[in-house]
């Protein structure tokens, strides 16, 4: 536990020498740009399309509200801006609702993860 609050410190020191926003996640497309393709984006959505080979990790980033339709589902772990990770599995042919997050994940199983992000944008 001593060791994670160090970290911890660690982590605020660095974030607070950055210069302003440099420490803000960034867009899926750009942080992750061999995982992650624009296939459409408009003012009403922005489809992504990601593989994430078995083994292979994703940096730091945000997306809005979203859905997730899985083509070809496999294991995850899914690390939170706070911290904490959560080990889950996405099916194929499931179709999820997620509120906004910011996170990275990596693929923890033996296949190829396919999905297809559709960002919802505020249309005000």
């Amino acid at each position: 536990m001593k060791a994670h609050a160090v970290l911890m410190i660690a982590r605020c020191a660095l974030l607070a020498l950055l210069p302003s926003g440099a420490a803000l996640p960034q867009d899926a497309a750009i942080a992750n740009p061999t995982t992650v393709q624009v296939k459409l984006d408009n003012p009403s959505v922005r489809v992504l399309e990601t593989v994430l080979n078995p083994g292979q990790k994703e940096r730091v980033h945000s997306h809005p509200a979203c859905v997730i339709y899985v083509i070809s589902g496999g294991k995850v772990r899914s690390h939170m801006a706070d911290g904490k990770s959560v080990d889950g599995e996405l099916n194929t042919g499931a179709t999820i609702y997620r509120e906004p997050v910011t996170h990275w994940t990596e693929n923890i199983g033996t296949s190829a993860i396919h999905l297809i992000i559709t960002e919802l944008k505020d249309r005000k």
